[in-house]
């Protein structure tokens, strides 16, 4: 089982606005990275370099927005095609805003774990009863992607998708998930999520970075082969 992070900045300034220190995609692909999800896909302009720059070291791949016309969904595909196409298993992708910026490893654990047990189900994760992101989907649900309305916004696109795919949320109490960057990290309720995972059972949480060696190599983003008319931005991520 392979769930992939598509992580959506609308505008170089989204993907590299501040979150406690960090530019914010660099802080959301540790952070997925951690919790346990490969591969990691970052979709945002770059024109200056400043978003391959944040993400140096880390094991991402930067790749250029589709076209404008496509809206928020045609974003959510490009990442998703790229990500199939780095890891042909990739059976789930996890789509992330650039936006929500303090959702913790475990929850990205916890839903890949769920996935695991509800494998076609769109997976969202809650807080205190409000549903947010990121939003996992499984391969039926990519697919639809591309026939979705380029108008809708990206919480438009998840509740279309769920109508024909079917959905659950899944209570973490992470706060992280509902609430984004305009709230200050230490701002954030406190985390109230289950004792265990979403799937029933304990996991050692980030096990898959504790594997890696202090001495190994650092990675830094590689770059997705696209050649769009022109290069557009997802509105709402």
């Amino acid at each position: 089982m392979t769930v992939a992070a598509v992580i959506l900045a609308a505008t170089p300034e989204s993907a590299l606005m501040d979150a406690d220190g960090l530019p914010s995609v660099r802080r959301i692909a540790d952070v997925a990275w951690a919790g346990g999800a490969t591969p990691l896909v970052v979709v945002a302009a770059d024109p200056d370099g400043g978003v391959a720059r944040a993400l140096a070291g880390a094991p991402v791949t930067l790749a250029e927005p589709g076209p404008a016309e496509a809206g928020p969904a045609g974003q959510m595909a490009r990442g998703a095609g790229v990500a199939a196409d780095l890891v042909r298993e990739t059976d789930g992708i996890l789509i992330w805003p650039a936006r929500m910026t303090w959702v913790g490893p475990e929850s990205v654990t916890s839903m890949i774990e769920a996935h695991g047990v509800m494998a076609d189900e769109i997976l969202r994760p809650s807080f205190d009863g409000e549903a947010g992101w990121p939003v996992l989907l499984p391969t039926a649900a990519v697919a639809a992607l591309r026939d979705a309305d380029p108008a809708l916004m990206p919480g438009d696109v998840v509740e279309r998708l769920a109508a024909t795919v079917p959905s659950r949320s899944i209570e973490l109490g992470d706060p992280g998930t509902t609430h984004d960057r305009e709230t200050q990290r230490a701002d954030l309720p406190p985390y109230s999520g289950p004792v265990e995972p979403a799937a029933g059972h304990v996991h050692e949480w980030g096990a898959q970075v504790a594997d890696l060696s202090d001495e190994s190599p650092l990675e830094g983003p590689s770059l997705a082969p696209y050649a769009p008319a022109a290069a557009g931005e997802a509105e709402g991520v």
